[in-house]
């Protein structure tokens, strides 16, 4: 009959303090875990704020967008036929501009109310259903009005060129760049909505 070897006292010793303290890399895989946790909470913060003043400055610049697309639509009345109210397309461009520098100048009237306070009018999560849809929405209507007065000032310009086509492919551009910058404030807007939490 074989007795099995007696554990030494310096195996025993070994086990005993493997499992009172953790090897090197656990200690140091604990260590780092506590310290990513608050940094990518801290991380997510700054992401957050850049995004919020990003999505204001896109705004910001849509609202001055759309503001010069009104008022230089408003103001090409030149007599005879160089009057924008006769042609559709032109009422189309100038409605469009009102409602998108409405849209956006309340949009900024909140998002600024918001960052002074820190307190937000309405729920987060409806919020952010608002600013994507809103944003893609107007962003379409401004591209439509834009692509549909398009035609009819090159038609205009083939046969004269003057300050009233001037004039109109002016308001055209600011309603093109008014566009691209709410196109942009969507995105934002999808990205800040897919990661919201819903628990």
């Amino acid at each position: 009959m074989t007795i099995p070897d007696e554990p030494t006292s310096k195996t025993v010793a070994e086990s005993s303090q493997s499992a009172a303290t953790p090897a090197n890399g656990d200690l140091e895989n604990q260590t780092l875990g506590r310290g990513t946790g608050v940094s990518n909470i801290v991380r997510r913060w700054k992401r957050e704020d850049l995004l919020k003043r990003g999505s204001l400055g896109l705004r910001g610049f849509g609202l001055l967008f759309s503001l010069l697309a009104f008022i230089i639509m408003a103001s090409n009345k030149h007599g005879d036929w160089k009057e924008f109210d006769k042609y559709e397309e032109y009422r189309y461009v100038l409605a469009i501009a009102i409602l998108s520098s409405l849209y956006t100048g309340l949009q900024i009237l909140r998002q600024v109310q918001e960052l002074s306070t820190g307190r937000e009018m309405i729920s987060p999560k409806n919020m952010l259903v608002v600013d994507f849809f809103g944003d893609q929405i107007v962003a379409y209507l401004l591209i439509s009005a834009a692509s549909s007065a398009v035609p009819l000032t090159n038609r205009m310009r083939e046969g004269a060129d003057n300050i009233f086509t001037d004039s109109s492919a002016s308001a055209i551009s600011m309603e093109f760049f008014a566009f691209i910058l709410l196109a942009l404030s969507a995105m934002i807007s999808g990205y800040k909505l897919s990661n919201q939490s819903y628990i």
